[in-house]
C-alpha cells in the first residue's frame, strides 16, 4: 500500500495521524490508532496494514488489528497481565480507545502521549501515561527508526510486584508467507523458551544462527532473553529486511515474563527481552520487551529504547 493511500484512509475514516519525516520516507503516528507506527520508503507503507482497523473501531466484541508497530504494557497473561481482566482474552478498551496527542516534533522526530487506564488480570488499577519518542534517519535504501517507548504510573498507591508487573513492550507487525523467516544468533540454547506450544517443527539452527519459518503453518511464540542481541525478520519475495534490537535496562529494572500464560498462573521469572510471533492468519511480529522495578512508586517511568532498520531492495 502507498503512503497517499493509507492517508487517504485515515482522512475517510476521521482519525488523527502524524507524519515523522516527509511523503515518501517516515513513519505515519496513528494518532487515534493506539498510537500505532508505520514506516514507509520510497512512498510504500512496509509493516502490516488492516484498512478496517483504520476505517472501524474495536469494540468488546471484535478486536480489529491495525497492524504497524504498537506499545501495549507486559505482561499479557499470567494473574498479573492485562489481557484477561474480564476472564477472557480481549485487548483493554485503554489501549484501542487511546487518543495521542503530539507533545514535541521538529521534522525527523516527535514524541506522542495518552493517558491510558489499566486493570490487571487480579483487578488492580493502574493508571498511566504511555509514551513514544520517534526519530528516523534515511540512508539508500535504508530506514533507521528509533523508538524510546515509556509507560508512566501516575496513580498515588506504591504496587509491590506481588501485585503489580507493568513494562512496555512493542509488537511491530509484518504480513508472513513461505518467504518469510525471523533469524537471530544464539550462543546459548537456554536463551530462547517456546511461550505456546513447541516451535521446533518451525526452528532450526545454522552456522550460529537461529532461524525461524513465519509461514503461517502454525501459531508460535519464541521469547529471548537479554543474551540474544537482534532478531531480524526477513521476506526475500518483498525485498524487504528488518532488524530489531534494544538498549540494555535503566538501572532498578528488570526483564519480565511477557508470556500469555493463563490468568489463574503466576508469571514465571524467566524474562524477556526481545521475540517473535507467527500466528496462522498469515502476520508475524518482531517484538522488544521492557522491565520494571520491583516496587512501582507513584511516578515510576518504565522505559526502552527501540532501534528497529528497515531495509529494501
Amino acid at each position: 500500500m502507498s503512503i497517499d493511500e493509507f492517508i487517504a484512509l485515515f482522512e475517510t475514516s476521521g482519525k488523527r495521524y502524524h507524519i515523522v519525516g516527509n511523503g515518501n520516507n517516515g513513519v505515519l503516528i496513528g494518532l487515534d490508532l493506539e498510537g500505532r507506527l508505520f514506516a514507509f520508503l520510497d512512498g510504500e507503507v512496509l509493516n502490516k496494514v488492516h484498512p478496517q482497523a483504520v476505517l472501524g473501531q474495536s469494540s468488546g466484541d471484535v478486536y480489529l488489528n491495525p497492524g504497524g508497530d504498537g506499545l501495549w504494557p507486559a505482561p499479557e497473561g499470567s494473574c498479573l497481565g492485562y489481557e484477561y481482566a474480564t476472564g477472557q482474552w480481549r485487548v483493554p478498551p485503554g489501549i484501542t480507545g487511546a487518543r495521542y496527542g503530539v507533545q514535541e516534533t521538529n521534522g525527523n522526530v516527535a514524541t506522542v502521549r495518552a493517558e491510558i487506564d489499566l486493570i490487571n488480570n487480579i483487578g488492580v488499577g493502574i493508571p498511566t501515561v504511555f509514551g513514544r519518542s520517534v526519530s528516523i534517519a534515511t540512508e539508500n535504501n535504508a530506514m533507521r527508526v528509533t523508538v524510546i517507548e515509556s509507560i508512566q504510573y501516575i496513580g498515588t498507591n506504591t504496587l509491590e510486584n506481588s501485585h503489580c508487573l507493568l513494562a512496555p513492550w512493542t509488537l511491530c507487525q509484518f504480513d508472513s508467507g513461505p518467504e518469510s523467516e525471523v533469524v537471530f544468533p544464539g550462543e546459548h540454547e537456554d536463551c530462547l523458551r517456546d511461550l505456546y506450544d513447541s516451535s521446533d517443527s518451525q526452528r532450526w539452527i545454522d552456522n550460529g544462527m537461529y532461524h525461524c519459518k513465519t509461514d503461517g503453518a502454525m501459531r508460535y511464540q519464541v521469547g529471548m532473553d537479554a543474551r540474544v542481541p537482534w532478531i531480524e525478520y526477513r521476506n526475500p519475495g518483498k525485498q524487504l529486511t528488518v532488524r530489531r534490537s534494544a538498549k540494555p535496562l535503566p538501572a532498578g529494572q528488570g526483564y519480565i515474563d511477557i508470556a500469555d500464560s493463563p490468568p489463574s498462573e503466576k508469571p514465571s521469572d524467566k524474562g524477556v527481552s526481545l521475540s517473535v510471533y507467527s500466528d496462522p492468519g498469515l502476520f508475524m511480529e518482531i517484538e522488544a520487551a521492557g522491565g520494571c522495578p520491583h516496587i512501582l512508586k507513584p511516578g515510576a517511568r518504565m522505559t526502552l529504547e527501540v532501534e528497529t532498520i528497515y531495509s529494501t531492495g
